[in-house]
């Protein structure tokens, strides 16, 4: 049994900081968890900072630090949401060359798989017009960007964030050694079921898609039945049937 401690890493979506996940309670993980919300520059305590501008680029400077911050102990289990998504696939190919068999796991949430991507862009349009079609993508506005002097210090995150989620292209990737798990709201309006399953071709080490109840931003509406997915599904050593075939549609109430 997968009793032994592990850290959860997690990645934010654009726009967002490690502050989000710092809020999540680590109840429904049952005492096997500890998640470790990772920081992105330009945001909250890392202000100063420039935004990355190149998701391989983010990965190879987060994925030491993260490593770091994860203790050296524990096995590592990745998680990322949209532009984390991202990132976090990224480092797990970063951290498989330079640490094997560290991590664990890697589940990417609402996102297409790393070759995939969308034809309606916000990157380039004016303050108002890029806020609108970012809200329409995600179906989630943040209330900071409706006052002024906020929007003002946190629309250029925003904007670096969307652009390099807009023009991430990824280069070749041999498959992971370690399972794949794709997440998404049942609701999702903008990544759609197949396009979830386009992560299956980047590991061979096992695949499976589950939904969770929700749209895009499921996991601002509520973190817990995330959390107790991932409480239930890291209790096992190995992969389950269902998760190495990659048939499996299975929701957290499954």
């Amino acid at each position: 049994m997968f009793h032994q401690p592990f850290s959860l890493l997690c990645l934010p979506f654009a726009g967002s900081g490690a502050s989000f996940y710092r809020g999540w309670p680590d109840a429904p993980l049952e005492g096997r968890g500890h998640i470790v919300p990772l920081q992105l520059p330009g945001r909250e305590e890392l202000f100063g900072e420039d935004p990355f501008v190149d998701a391989s680029e983010a990965a190879a400077d987060l994925a030491p630090r993260a490593l770091e911050a994860a203790g050296s102990d524990v096995p590592l289990v990745l998680f990322g949401h949209s532009l984390g998504a991202v990132i976090a696939y990224e480092m797990a190919c970063v951290i498989e060359k330079t640490s094997p068999g560290r991590l664990r796991r890697l589940y990417v949430s609402g996102s297409p798989g790393p070759g995939g991507g969308r034809s309606e862009r916000a990157t380039g349009l004016d303050d108002e017009e890029f806020l609108a079609r970012v809200h329409k993508f995600a179906g989630y506005r943040h209330e900071a960007f409706d006052v002024p002097e906020l929007r003002e210090v946190l629309l250029p995150v925003l904007r670096a964030d969307v652009a390099m989620h807009e023009d991430y292209r990824p280069g070749y990737r041999a498959p992971l050694s370690m399972p794949v798990v794709a997440l998404r709201g049942a609701d999702d309006a903008l990544v759609s079921r197949e396009e979830a399953h386009e992560w299956s071709v980047t590991t061979g080490g096992g695949f499976a898609y589950r939904e969770l109840p929700g749209g895009h931003m499921y996991l601002a509406e509520d973190p817990v039945p995330l959390l107790r997915l991932l409480s239930d599904e890291l209790d096992l050593s190995e992969m389950s049937d269902e998760l190495v075939d990659g048939r499996s549609d299975a929701g957290a109430s499954r």
